[in-house]
């Protein structure tokens, strides 16, 4: 079991940037993969981010790709999401997940049903 806790949220301007911090418990975190998941007002909870075990592979959807990057520290138990050039769609609250990645595989969750572990969330509001 692992235990998450999201640190970096607040209230920026559209084009700011912002990095959002996630620390786990315990002495595994380097067997999960982790991601970020966002949920904005009125909407679903969508997974946006996704890196492996190992760091070696990353997963974007579509809308934040090439402005948001995900990074881990497998030293310090903690993954990072760096977010740029944010935009006022990128309003949400963010939440930090984590899943065991099947043992054969790229060690990379893609899919939210995978994750099984998540924080308690952290808001960012991006005004215009």
């Amino acid at each position: 079991q692992v235990q998450l806790v999201e640190s970096g949220g607040g209230l920026v301007q559209a084009g700011d940037s912002l990095r959002l911090s996630c620390t786990a418990s315990g002495r595994t975190f380097s067997r999960y993969g982790m991601g970020w998941v966002r949920q904005g007002p009125e909407r679903e909870r969508d997974l946006v981010a996704g890196i492996s075990w190992h760091g070696g592979n990353t997963w974007y959807e579509d809308s934040v790709k090439g402005r948001f990057t995900i990074s881990r520290d497998n030293d310090k138990n903690t993954v990072y999401l760096e977010m740029n050039r944010l935009k006022t769609e990128d309003t949400a609250v963010y939440y930090c997940v984590a899943g065991l990645p099947e043992p054969f595989g790229n060690g990379l969750l893609t899919r939210l049903v995978e994750y099984r572990y998540w924080g308690q969330g952290t808001q960012v509001t991006v005004s215009s």
